[in-house]
């Protein structure tokens, strides 16, 4: 049933808002396509055809593949056991299996360089020395290890979220465990496991810090290399190839999910799961949990503290404050902006669901589906003729802000769900106009959800390297900037303050994302 919110037009001072960022997004798209055609008609097909597109192509697709397989492989059984198993320090293990998005793929990339070698860890503490990790493995590897948590985060919600009637009435039927699991359990968990594996497919489409790091050539290492060679129509194509990539993996999780309903048609609430004991597999549970998280958090950390002995940190502190001085500046207006653009986008969809609502929050969706690369390059083209736009802190905040919507758009919309548009009404009904109605009766309830919203895309925006490498002002720095630029260097000693700072940082962000989102135990998103 609609409810009166929902039969009424929705209001300009909304509308406009959400036209206006929804045409910044898809600008990129504009500035490509503008490019990619300015070649001769003769030269297109030489261009679209030669066959390093193909081979970039097969690498960037197989990296995908391989890190959408190995952190399924990851994050199931880790989901698995945090929710069904009766496992002490259960919330313990959660928090290790979400701490890895605190570690950004380049500095995962920057720990297994800095393991390996003549002069890496292994080397100094054990005397014998590991091949130096890159190509595909060192690739899939690094972007394995900080990708899981977005699958785990949506499998572990979904198991939480199941009702063990459905269950347990299998079991009365005859099944046995393997065909409950297969055709009962997994179903329900189709839609996150799309939802996380669509978020990171994107992630590996478009990184450029992991793979420049290890060597590994994908559309985005193309990209940042012929941006450096100054082929732009080039680099165009290119992007233009990663975006119909993109939208591959976008189309096919649409088609995937279509049609599907899996909510409850019984009454009454939904009865929790008991606890399955482990018995004798307690003991390679547990194995299996400490090596994940001395993989994905633990070794991390010891590899930055090992190089920071190394290095004279009492004589960097000046440039360490500069980074983290320039990395804040950058990331906390993006992250404002961010949110402020969300609220219009998700009030539309939630309160007022007609296509141009639907239409305008998918677009803010493919903004972060724009590779960044691409994203940069169409921005240096439209602010070049400016001369006090081009390379300002601005320009940067404001790709920060089109490219990071996407994830401010979910808490915001899910805290708008919650708020009953009754009060709305009611504020109405009193002599309230629609917006002062809006700030009276639901803006209150969005504290929490606008918290949220700021503090993951200040948690992203504070990782971001590709656009902050191309675009941020002469001389700008980042702890991003720098702990890539010193690892490309194999100046690992050097990189470790700025990782270490990255890493702390993130890592108190991603305590207030469980607490405000009460991942640990109780709530099931």
């Amino acid at each position: 049933m609609r409810t009166l919110l929902a039969r009424q037009l929705s209001p300009w001072y909304l509308t406009v808002p959400a036209i206006t960022v929804g045409t910044g997004v898809l600008l990129p798209l504009a500035y490509l396509l503008v490019r990619a055609f300015q070649a001769e008609a003769a030269d297109l097909t030489q261009i679209v055809f030669r066959a390093r597109n193909l081979y970039l192509f097969v690498n960037t697709f197989l990296l995908a593949a391989g890190v959408l397989a190995v952190g399924g492989l990851l994050a199931t059984p880790l989901a698995w056991l945090t929710t069904r198993a009766e496992l002490r320090g259960n919330r313990i293990f959660t928090l290790l299996g979400v701490l890895p998005l605190a570690i950004p793929g380049y500095v995962m990339a920057y720990t297994l360089l800095g393991l390996s070698g003549p002069d890496g860890v292994v080397a100094s503490l054990f005397g014998f020395r590991l091949p130096r990790l890159s190509g595909f493995w060192g690739a899939l590897i690094a972007l394995s290890f900080c990708t899981f948590p977005y699958l785990f985060m949506n499998i572990r919600s979904a198991l939480l979220g199941l009702d063990a009637a459905l269950e347990e009435s299998a079991q009365s039927l005859g099944y046995r465990t393997w065909e409950v699991s297969r055709y009962v359990v997994m179903p329900q968990l189709r839609p996150t496991l799309y939802a996380g594996g669509l978020i990171v497919g994107l992630h590996v489409l478009g990184d450029f810090g992991v793979v420049s790091l290890m060597g590994y050539e994908t559309y985005s290492y193309a990209l940042y290399s012929q941006r450096q060679s100054f082929d732009r129509t080039y680099a165009a194509w290119l992007a233009l190839m990663l975006l119909a990539l993109a939208g591959v993996f976008i189309a096919i999780e649409a088609k995937l999910l279509r049609g599907t309903r899996l909510h409850r048609t019984g009454s009454g609430p939904p009865r929790k799961v008991a606890l399955i004991p482990l018995g004798a597999w307690q003991g390679p549970a547990y194995i299996y949990l400490g090596v994940l998280a001395s993989a994905s958090v633990i070794l991390p950390t010891v590899t930055i503290c090992f190089w920071m002995l190394k290095e004279n940190v009492p004589s960097n502190i000046q440039s360490l404050y500069e980074a983290l001085s320039g990395s804040i500046f950058a990331s906390a207006p993006a992250a404002l902006l961010s949110t402020c653009f969300a609220v219009p986008l998700a009030y539309l969809g939630v309160r007022y669901p007609t296509f141009l609502s639907r239409l305008l929050e998918r677009v803010a969706y493919f903004g972060y589906a724009t590779p960044p690369v691409a994203l940069a390059l169409a921005l240096i083209f439209f602010t070049l003729p400016l001369s006090g736009i081009y390379q300002t802190l601005w320009v940067l905040v404001f790709a920060y802000t089109l490219h990071f919507l996407a994830e401010s758009i979910g808490p915001v919309r899910g805290a708008l769900y919650q708020a009953p548009p009754r009060l709305e009404e009611a504020a109405q009904s009193l002599g309230y106009t629609p917006l002062r109605a809006f700030f009276k009766a639901t803006f209150p309830h969005l504290r929490g959800g606008l918290t949220a919203s700021t503090a993951l895309v200040f948690l992203s925006a504070m990782k971001e390297l590709h656009l902050t490498v191309l675009l941020s002002p002469a001389g700008y720095e980042t702890l991003a900037v720098n702990v890539w630029s010193y690892t490309n260097e194999v100046e690992f000693a050097k990189a470790a303050p700025y990782a270490l700072a990255i890493l702390l940082f993130s890592a108190l962000f991603v305590g207030l994302l469980l607490v405000q989102e009460r991942i640990p135990h109780e709530t099931p998103a």
